[in-house]
């Protein structure tokens, strides 16, 4: 095996040289055309090699390829006697005659054969396997039931969803994402029950992308979703399988990214949001009574600080005359309005979160719970905060983090502020006024034609059995009516032992 000269060109015109739609036969014509277009670079590594009489050149990106694989199946060409190079080739290798998929093939972990007198290349794949093992997702992680979570690795989460959804009606689509670097983007359904109207705007949205590069899935959310203008996502992201494929049953879709562990699961509704896995994994009765708190904790991190500010600021006579005189001794000597101690503790919360999540796992717990103790104990003995509004800000806080999803968690730890400014200033009139609004907005919003707060608004009895309640599976015999699946029927079969026989379909 010879190396050839690997020289970037230095000549300025030679970039306005036009490409060649196709390969030339000419060895050195078609190693100059990739030298054009990888000019700059110095891990484009360029090797000749001769079998006999016959010549033929590999190149490849030293960065991304594994060199064990490529030497094996160099090897592996050389010693067919039998076979020429072209003809080994045509059997093990992608080949093509059209030079716009190079630049592709050598960026994906490819290596490209040009073999002198033969008018294709030959792409085999050698990429480095350097990944990550499949593990539980950090942010997801569940007491009971599966702990396999995707990776970066496109083809892995595909190979997880099939390997866990074996069915032929199993559809999946990639779209090239992006004007000039190309991001691989997969959208998977099933085809007997999602319906057609949704993947075609899906597919609309995807392909009428206009972005350099698609970076990463938060990009591609933003780009496809209804409205960007709101605080709530219309997007549920999810590292999970076992939650991918029971949105897949539901009739929904799913999106997953070249390069991002994370899968975006659309149309969903608000209630979607506040579902975990460990719902479906314990029993009925737990699994309703813990969503039910998530569901308040919507309402508690929202209103409680405004209700707080309403209360000392206008409305005292609310509270039981056992509360007035603690709650009187404890503002007593505070210089701040209510509206000026709720704003600052919520601030210094939101800074000790962020210094927990930026700093070494090791010690950013311990930062983070020293520093709240730390910090609360020294403003309460400086008489800046009263007691009580320490207890109020624990308690929202608490209750923003029971969200299982993130982007959820961000929503409602945002809208607080203007429901405390609302407080502030017209007392429970500017809370019910805010949540009318919100209320409105909920209804009023949707996700890829679906109604954003469905089943609530329009409102549908038979979807309520998993939305802030959970009814045993053998309930759940019909599909949540907001995707528009083709077959709203999930099974006849509710317990056939109890029946003496089974159902027949």
């Amino acid at each position: 095996m010879n190396s050839s000269n690997n020289k970037p060109i230095n000549d300025i015109s030679s970039f306005q040289k036009p490409l060649p739609k196709f390969v030339q036969k000419n060895l050195d014509d078609n190693i100059s055309l990739i030298r054009q277009q990888f000019s700059n670079t110095d891990d484009l590594i360029i090797r000749e090699v001769h079998k006999g009489s016959e010549r033929y050149a590999v190149l490849y990106i030293e960065n991304i390829v594994e060199i064990e694989k490529l030497q094996k199946f160099i090897l592996t060409i050389n010693q067919k006697s039998d076979q020429s190079v072209t003809e080994f080739l045509a059997i093990q290798a992608n080949g093509s005659s059209e030079i716009g998929r190079i630049e592709k093939n050598l960026l994906s972990g490819s290596c490209i054969i040009f073999i002198e007198g033969c008018d294709l290349f030959f792409a085999q794949d050698i990429s480095n396997s350097k990944e990550r093992a499949v593990t539980e997702p950090e942010n997801e992680k569940t007491v009971q039931g599966a702990h396999d979570g995707f990776i970066e690795n496109l083809s892995t989460n595909l190979y997880l969803l099939r390997k866990r959804l074996q069915s032929s009606k199993l559809n999946i689509k990639y779209f090239p994402v992006g004007e000039k670097i190309k991001t691989k983007v997969a959208l998977t359904y099933l085809i007997d029950l999602t319906n057609e109207e949704i993947i075609v705007e899906v597919e609309r949205r995807l392909k009428n992308i206009s972005m350099e590069m698609v970076l990463n899935m938060s990009f591609l959310e933003e780009l496809i979703e209804d409205s960007s203008i709101t605080p709530f996502p219309q997007i549920l992201n999810t590292e999970r399988v076992d939650r991918v494929i029971g949105h897949l049953n539901e009739g929904r879709i799913a999106l997953f990214i070249e390069g991002n562990p994370t899968a975006l699961i659309l149309p969903v509704t608000f209630s979607a949001f506040y579902q975990s896995p460990d719902d479906y994994n314990s029993r009925w009765l737990m699994g309703t009574f813990i969503r039910a708190i998530r569901h308040a904790s919507f309402l508690i991190s929202i209103l409680l600080p405004a209700y707080y500010i309403a209360v000392i600021g206008f409305h005292f006579e609310v509270l039981p005359d056992e509360l007035v005189s603690p709650v009187g001794s404890s503002i007593e000597n505070i210089p701040f309005p209510p509206l000026i101690e709720a704003l600052f503790m919520e601030l210094t919360i939101e800074l000790i979160r962020e210094a927990g999540i930026r700093l070494p796992s090791r010690i950013g717990q311990t930062i983070g719970i020293v520093g709240g103790l730390v910090i609360g104990d020294a403003i309460v003995q400086a008489g800046l905060i009263s007691t009580t509004m320490i207890v109020v800000v624990a308690l929202t806080a608490i209750s923003s983090y029971s969200v299982p999803s993130h982007g959820m968690s961000d929503a409602v730890r945002l809208l607080r502020f203007p429901f405390m400014l609302l407080a502030s200033s017209f007392g429970f009139i500017g809370i019910s006024f805010g949540f009318i609004v919100v209320l409105a907005h909920l209804c009023k919003l949707e996700s890829f034609g679906t109604p954003y707060f469905a089943p609530f608004a329009p409102f549908r009895m038979k979807d309520l059995k998993d939305t802030f309640m959970r009814l045993p599976i053998w309930k759940m015999n019909t599909r949540p009516l907001d995707p528009k699946p083709k077959d709203m029927i999930q099974s006849f079969v509710k317990r056939g032992w109890k029946y003496g026989q089974r159902k027949k379909r």
